[in-house]
């Protein structure tokens, strides 16, 4: 891996225009009599400056998914930690902030109930990728208490609200559960969650808990706008994977799948992290995964279940095992192209880093160009790893800073460059529709309360500059 210290020389420059220049933003790297901890620490920088966007006196939470309006003029987030405790059960409000100008508007706040028990609790919010709608996690209305409890994982669906902030809000998925009969058709009997449009907009994929069957893990599903929903409701639901019940699974059967995310444009494939029961039939192992889903697919065919009986993915659906030898983590990341997938894998040290597969590949294929590849070579844990939708880039968080890494062509494959030096501990990272800018949450203390909030920030990125480091190195 190139990770090695960039210095931008110019004749002329004295050392107070270098020393401007770089608080600007606008220069490479220091000259090497000014920060001399950068050859050091042996970091390829390209230095630039961020820009906190919210300041008001709450949490604005990205919680890592698609924040960035389609224009990029807009983030979406929400508001949890601000009111009693961090559970989202008393998360008030999903609101959003110009980017340009720093100003938030509240785009769903509805009545709600503050404390241990809480309702109805609304989260992790993301923007459809093109109509100017956001959608997020939301807990039983108020008048919905009595019949449905308060706010809990396996208690909450999924809602669209106008991005305009009128308060238009669409339900989209039904929770049944009777106990009395079947569930009805298109309806789950639990709880959804990080819900996430492809990128076409036409399907929707998100976790899920059941409520009747807790002996069964958290899983993944999708699902699709149709006129066969139930009443009141826009979209079918189905599970895309059924796990074996907890405890009860045979060597390669997975008992848990999470931190998924779409890996094409269409939404054919769902890659996700899987728990899957070890070949001695007693261990576990944690493995990359792919759901594949048929053109042709019938989400009709999925079966609702009932009071003992889990539901059942929709006929065609196909599960897929990439790695087998090593631990892997997520959110995992399909490129924009959709022809690679990141996720986190262990470096020989026992690192976090970022790996990178095709996703026709496997670390058993023979043909090496399919194996995965070590991206990263980090000397702290990697986390919130993104795509720049030019594909030859990935974006990756580590010891709170942002680090660019190069997943193109050979000759500079894996070349890191550290966009940020200063371990502000950056967490949630988000990339802009055009891959210009990059945004995510500090705890940043309050000017006139004693203490911190989560706040945004965003930090513009030059990627011309970047494939010229890149590439003269």
């Amino acid at each position: 891996m190139n990770q090695i210290s960039y210095f931008a020389t110019h004749d002329l420059m004295s050392f107070k225009q270098t020393l401007t220049w770089a608080l600007s933003g606008i220069i490479v790297a220091m000259l090497p009599g000014c920060q001399s901890n950068i050859n050091r620490e042996g970091k390829m920088l390209l230095l630039s400056s961020h820009t906190q966007i919210t300041h008001s006196a709450k949490h604005h939470a990205l919680d890592n998914n698609d924040n960035f309006s389609p224009d990029g003029s807009y983030l979406c987030y929400d508001t949890r930690g601000t009111v009693y405790n961090n559970n989202l059960a008393n998360c008030k409000s999903i609101e959003k902030v110009a980017v340009a100008t720093g100003v938030e508007t509240v785009l769903w706040e509805p009545p709600s109930v503050t404390g241990e028990q809480a309702a109805p609790g609304v989260a992790a919010v993301s923007w459809h990728p093109i109509d100017q709608k956001v959608v997020f996690i939301h807990g039983p209305f108020l008048e919905e208490v009595d019949e449905r409890g308060h706010y809990t994982i396996r208690n909450r669906t999924g809602v669209t609200v106008d991005a305009g902030g009128k308060g238009q809000l669409t339900r989209l998925d039904m929770r049944d559960i009777n106990t009395s009969g079947k569930t009805i058709f298109g309806a789950h009997r639990g709880g959804t969650h990080r819900h996430e449009y492809t990128r076409n907009g036409q399907r929707i994929g998100f976790t899920y808990d059941d409520y009747l069957l807790q002996n069964y893990d958290r899983t993944i599903g999708f699902m699709v706008a149709s006129k066969d929903a139930p009443e009141g409701y826009s979209h079918l639901f189905a599970i895309l994977v059924k796990p074996a019940p907890k405890g009860e699974s045979a060597p390669g059967e997975l008992e848990k799948a999470w931190d998924d995310s779409w890996v094409d444009k269409e939404g054919k494939k769902r890659a996700f992290i899987g728990k899957v029961r070890a070949e001695n039939g007693v261990d576990y192992e944690q493995a990359l995964f792919t759901a594949e889903i048929p053109d042709n697919v019938d989400i009709t065919t999925a079966v609702s279940g009932d009071a003992i009986t889990y539901p059942e993915p929709p006929e065609g659906i196909v599960i897929r095992r990439i790695t087998h030898s090593d631990w892997a983590g997520g959110i995992v990341r399909g490129s924009n192209d959709g022809k690679r997938i990141a996720y986190f894998g262990m470096d020989t040290a026992g690192i976090r880093q970022v790996f990178v597969v095709p996703e026709n590949g496997s670390d058993w294929a023979p043909d090496p160009e399919l194996q995965p590849r070590q991206v990263t070579d980090f000397d702290t844990d990697a986390s919130c790893v993104r795509w720049h939708p030019g594909n030859n880039w990935v974006f990756a968080v580590a010891d709170g800073d942002i680090v660019a890494t190069y997943v193109g062509e050979e000759n500079a494959f894996g070349t890191s460059i550290w966009l940020t030096n200063d371990a502000l501990e950056r967490t949630a990272l988000v990339v802009s529709p055009d891959g210009n800018m990059l945004a995510y949450n500090i705890k940043t203390p309050h000017p006139t309360e004693d203490t911190a909030y989560t706040q945004i920030y965003v930090l513009p990125v030059n990627m011309d500059q970047l494939n010229k480091i890149c590439h003269d190195e």
